[in-house]
């Protein structure tokens, strides 16, 4: 091939790739006109709810008796009989007896003390009947000697002091007589309330000593739960500081529930008092929860209906309980979800539907996924609880809404 050629073929080939190209060109599908994203940052919201009736108090503490004594023996004997109830978590009544120690030295004793005071008696009346004798002969002598009777005559001379150590002997062993009958009543160990019994260690046959703890027993008829709390939280009940303990007419109402296995039961209670200083650990305030009859059986929690069962589980010493304590009813409040309350107690309220406004609030009290507030919020409104991390007044803003708290 010359030259030439080489430059014709060299040629052509170019000039059928622009066709192509050109063709290709001319043939290319048109793009797809898109219109731009909205740049508009989104906030996830929730609406305002507003408040109804009281504020909860929330707290948790440790269920405790309100009495608890140590069982002890007041005489000196050997154990003759013991209740059958008087054993750990056993059940008495006031007035139960317990044990029993041996009485029969005490009865001898009550006898003997009752023979010296039949003896002080008949001694009492002799000495009555000689004073009386003696006053009655020195009068005699007085008219046969003087002609009038006198009453200046020694004290001995009417048996005047014969007479009052006569007095004094029946007195001296009444005395006695009470204590050995005192000290006979004692030998039966009563309970004084009713109560359950936490320990005890003494058996029949067993040697006691006066004032030696056979056991342990505690009030049945109510407990007492210890709620610590913050000074703001304790602000929110009610007349607290003007309480008095065992006054069941100024009654702050509480709820106590305590979980057994897989459910939670609730009692019934009431704000007894509250201690007159801060502990100085924790710097906080001990407010104290009574519960009456805590071994009834709890009702299940989040239904106050529901009636204890037979089988419903009592609030047991010891345990550990969450408490709700009716708190005061301001005139307006709102509840607003935990994360749209931002530092500095401000919430991110939507105006418009479009535009953010920032609203400070003052925290009146902390849920476990709710804040109690008040300020310049409206029943209903939405407030930003996630999805933008910061804001500024008046900032546009695009809305999707979860569920109400």
């Amino acid at each position: 091939m010359t030259r030439r050629k080489g430059f014709l073929v060299a040629g052509g080939i170019l000039l059928a790739c622009m066709a192509l190209a050109v063709l290709l060109v001319q043939l290319r599908p048109e793009p797809e006109v898109r219109p731009l994203p909205d740049k508009t940052p989104v906030a996830i919201t929730a609406p305002v709810v507003a408040g109804v009736g009281s504020i909860p108090v929330f707290g948790a503490g440790t269920v405790r008796p309100t009495a608890e004594i140590h069982v002890t023996a007041e005489v000196n004997g050997k154990v003759s009989w013991v209740d059958p109830a008087f054993q750990s978590g056993g059940r008495v009544e006031e007035g139960q007896v317990l044990f029993r120690i041996d009485d029969a030295d005490y009865r001898n004793r009550v006898q003997q003390a009752r023979a010296n005071v039949a003896a002080q008696h008949v001694a009492l009346l002799q000495a009555e009947e000689e004073a009386l004798i003696a006053r009655s002969e020195y009068a005699q002598f007085q008219r046969r000697e003087t002609g009038a009777a006198s009453s200046d005559a020694s004290p001995l001379t009417l048996r005047e002091p014969q007479l009052e150590a006569a007095r004094a002997a029946l007195v001296r062993d009444s005395t006695l007589l009470a204590d050995a009958e005192l000290a006979l009543s004692r030998t039966e160990v009563l309970a004084p309330f009713n109560g359950i019994v936490r320990d005890e260690s003494v058996d029949e046959g067993q040697f006691v000593a006066a004032g030696q703890g056979v056991g342990r027993l505690y009030a049945s008829d109510a407990v007492e739960v210890v709620v610590p709390l913050s000074d703001a939280d304790a602000a929110l009940i009610p007349g607290l500081w003007n309480l008095r303990a065992g006054d069941g007419n100024a009654r702050v109402t509480a709820r106590v529930i305590a979980e057994y296995g897989d459910r939670s039961y609730a009692w019934e209670g009431y704000v007894d008092r509250a201690e007159s200083s801060l502990d100085e650990q924790t710097r906080t305030i001990d407010v104290i929860v009574r519960v009456p009859a805590p071994f009834a059986g709890g009702a299940l929690a989040g239904d106050n209906s529901a009636p204890a069962g037979p089988g419903a589980p009592p609030l047991l010493v010891g345990k550990f309980v969450e408490a709700h304590i009716q708190g005061i009813v301001p005139d307006r409040y709102f509840i607003v979800r935990r994360s749209a309350l931002r530092p500095g107690n401000e919430v991110w309220a939507v105006r418009g539907d479009t535009a953010l406004t920032i609203v400070p609030v003052r925290v009146l009290q902390r849920s476990d996924d709710d804040v109690y507030v008040t300020g310049a919020l409206e029943a209903g409104q939405a407030v930003a609880t996630g999805g933008i991390q910061f804001a500024t007044e008046g900032m546009a803003v695009r809305t999707t809404a979860v569920e109400a708290p």
